[in-house]
């Protein structure tokens, strides 16, 4: 599965991934979803938000045990980070059938769709539509970087955009959720443990800073009489480092866009995208409270103008502590040290975290020897990836076997 997956969305100069929803990438990711669930003879169904499903058991009989993740990626994106999840669903069932249990409870892999959030610029896209957490006017409102709607973009890689919305009895159907991903950090490599359930994710968002100057002439207008918003920009993120050290957050200016974007032109409009995170909200709050600060003072020194839009939130989500406390009793159970399994946070958001206001979710991870994500550098080893397929498959026993 993983040779056969592996090329999709490669791209040959950077050697990362560029499987952006509803792209050519996309798309293959898709086919190779549905033909990964007709070899096991499951029942496969897209859902009316392009999410894919793949069920053994009756999916309409309610209690069932779902896991999965998503395929698609960050711009030049790691292979592990979405598919891992994905690959050792299947590879969890084919495991179970090998050990010949008897299902108890409806059994489902599924892929939702648009996770990363890469072409419109909104994580957990699938997930948040089925969940309500997105509106129908909203998600139509969403707009790639070439200006193309995500209703035009669903159409022409032939889904039907006007199905999409609130998916409440589908998520009723669903008596857990179990994502496993991996680690997105280096908390497991440093415990040495290859295998770590999930104990919360942290509140997060994405915020827009628009500095608005003046466009002019970079080799005949005088520094003095300048309003260039780039180097306001470059203060504010020199200022969010400064505010995530002293609070213990995070904060990155990971994604700009400049107009005219001329090498002889002084900028009219620079608009950086900040990636703000923190153990709870106050944190979080003070952290991006400090950065719009700092900005504002630097814009009106400058005489630029200075919009600040929050695109996107979420709130800190806590897993349902009674389905995380099954899982460690699972696993301790069912490992060869009979020691604890760590238990740990993240930064990083998931689909499982959007999934918990509506149904009980857990979540797994597996060892990042080096903690890198979002790049091509992004790494686990083939021992630890099979420790993952066998914690997952453990997990699923207990759940769905019982």
């Amino acid at each position: 599965m993983w040779r056969e997956l592996a090329p999709v969305g490669r791209h040959p100069d950077s050697g990362g991934y560029r499987r952006y929803a509803w792209s050519a990438a996309d798309l293959e990711c898709r086919a190779w979803f549905r033909a990964q669930a007709e070899a096991r003879g499951l029942t496969y169904e897209t859902d009316r938000n392009g999410n894919q499903w793949a069920w053994l058991g009756d999916p309409l009989a309610g209690d069932a045990v779902v896991t999965g993740s998503h395929l698609d990626s960050v711009p030049d994106g790691g292979a592990f980070d979405g598919p891992l999840g994905v690959v050792s669903s299947f590879a969890a069932l084919d495991e179970l059938r090998s050990r010949g249990v008897a299902f108890t409870r409806p059994l489902a892999v599924t892929n939702f769709g648009d996770e990363e959030g890469a072409r419109f610029g909104l994580a957990c896209v699938g997930s948040r539509l089925a969940a309500g957490q997105l509106t129908v006017a909203d998600a139509h409102r969403l707009r790639d970087a070439d200006g193309i709607a995500l209703p035009a973009a669903m159409e022409s890689a032939g889904y039907d955009p006007d199905t999409i919305g609130p998916d409440p009895e589908r998520l009723a159907r669903i008596g857990a959720f179990v994502e496993l991903h991996v680690e997105q950090g280096r908390a497991l490599d440093l415990t040495g443990d290859p295998v770590g359930i999930a104990s919360a994710i942290w509140p997060h968002g994405r915020w827009r800073f628009d500095f608005r100057g003046e466009a002019n002439h970079a080799g005949t207008t005088r520094l003095v009489d300048r309003r260039d918003p780039m180097l306001t920009y470059a203060e504010t993120v020199l200022a969010a480092r400064r505010e995530a050290e002293l609070t213990g957050a995070l904060a990155t200016f990971g994604k700009i866009a400049v107009e005219p974007n001329g090498v002889n032109a002084i900028p009219s409009l620079v608009r950086g995208w900040l990636d703000s995170r923190a153990a709870d909200q106050a944190t979080l709050d003070a952290v991006v409270t400090g950065i719009e600060r700092a900005a504002r003072e630097y814009a009106e020194r400058a005489g630029i103008d200075l919009d600040v839009v929050r695109e996107s939130f979420t709130p800190v989500v806590e897993f349902e502590h009674a389905l995380r406390d099954e899982l460690a009793k699972i696993l301790e159970g069912s490992g060869d040290t009979g020691r604890p399994v760590p238990v740990l946070g993240t930064g990083a958001g998931h689909d499982a975290g959007i999934l918990s206001a509506s149904v009980p979710t857990a979540m797994l991870f597996v060892r990042n020897p080096t903690g890198i994500s979002h790049s091509p550098a992004e790494h686990a080893a083939e021992d630890d990836c099979v420790a993952g397929v066998r914690a997952l498959a453990d997990v699923l026993e207990g759940l769905a076997c019982s």
